[in-house]
């Protein structure tokens, strides 16, 4: 530990003096504290989407510990083991949790780990267990999109007659123009727009990493009506405040788009519109990389639009487009049916050129 020991209290617990404060084994908080609060935003700069992932994953871990008659106040790094961590992914689990939110949290418990063990040496095996645990390879989810038709009757779902419809009209267009993550979309503020030619919107992406997408004429002026609307005689001062606020001013939550999206997909399912269940925010970020390759662009470029680090990330929409252009040519070739074969034992001509040939 980074302190000093100063003897044992009426319990019997060892008490541990670090950073000013005095504590006893039950040190999980401390450690929890310092990870989320010091360690997260100021040594690894993470933004404060990514730390309100990790705050999540705790919150279930310290339900799981409760439920197994641990209160959060006694809990103790040795109480973090390779046994408990299993027992919690399961228990995460039985909730209905998929594998890839099971390894979210896995990942996410890893990785405080890897901080603790620096902190806390002593347990150096307990931790590197932990460390050594694998995920889980399930089956890998499926890419939901909406198809070009089902974008369409979606974003005509919230139509222009009111200022609410105008507001759900320009998030989902921008949500599809820029590929965005429904994080980034959430983040954009007013000065993250540029809507003279050629108009862009910065995003702020995972680990903070900012990137230029630009934007299509349509939806430049889409933007400038809706912000005209919004934010009426806007001064620099407001440049600060939320493209898409919330009632209350704040920043959408991605709960909250994914609410916005939900509701215009059921709407345009009621028009007779063919939209496929699971459709969410990151949908319209898959169909946008896919309606850039089929239209010809260069997979350098669908990277860049998408802020990944790798062309080879980016590569799985090659996959997706070649298994959906192999469909519509089996669509359009149908082999025929038995019965609508020519009869070709019935042509004498060519029966008898083909006896000749023996």
């Amino acid at each position: 530990h980074r302190g000093d020991l100063s003897g044992h209290g009426r319990t019997g617990r060892a008490r541990v003096r670090m950073g000013g404060a005095v504590m006893t084994d039950a040190d999980f908080a401390y450690y929890v504290t310092a990870y989320l609060g010091r360690y997260l935003p100021g040594q690894r700069n993470l933004s404060p989407n990514t730390i309100a992932s990790y705050r999540d994953a705790f919150r279930l871990l310290i339900d799981y510990f409760g439920d197994h008659g641990k209160e959060p106040e006694s809990m103790s790094t040795p109480d973090l083991d390779r046994h408990a961590v299993r027992g919690f992914l399961e228990w995460l689990t039985a909730r209905g949790n998929s594998d890839s939110t099971v390894n979210q949290r896995l990942c996410a418990i890893k990785a405080f780990v890897g901080y603790v063990k620096g902190e806390d040496p002593a347990r150096l095996l307990q931790y590197q267990q932990v460390l050594a645990m694998r995920q889980r390879k399930g089956k890998s989810d499926a890419m939901v999109t909406p198809g070009r038709d089902g974008l369409a009757a979606i974003l005509r779902d919230p139509g222009m007659s009111t200022s609410r419809g105008r507001r759900d009209t320009a998030l989902l267009t921008v949500l599809y123009d820029s590929a965005a993550r429904v994080s980034e979309l959430c983040g954009i503020t007013l000065r993250d727009l540029r809507l003279d030619d050629p108009a862009v919107v910065t995003l702020r992406g995972k680990g903070r990493k900012v990137r230029t997408v630009p934007l299509m004429h349509a939806t430049a002026g889409l933007l400038r009506e809706y912000v005209s609307e919004a934010y009426p005689g806007l001064g620099p001062r407001g440049l600060d405040k939320p493209l898409f606020p919330n009632p209350r001013g704040d920043h959408l939550t991605r709960a909250g788009v994914a609410d916005i999206l939900a509701r215009h997909a059921d709407g345009a399912r009621k028009s007779g519109a063919d939209i496929p269940e699971g459709v969410s925010p990151h949908s319209f970020r898959h169909q946008r990389a896919i309606d850039l390759l089929e239209s010809g662009a260069n997979l350098v470029y669908i990277r860049d639009l998408l802020g990944h680090r790798s062309v080879t990330t980016t590569e799985i929409y090659a996959t997706v487009s070649t298994a959906r252009k192999r469909e519509l040519l089996e669509k359009a070739a149908t082999a025929p049916r038995v019965g609508e074969y020519p009869d070709w034992t019935a042509d004498k001509d060519l029966m008898a050129w083909l006896k000749a040939l023996c």
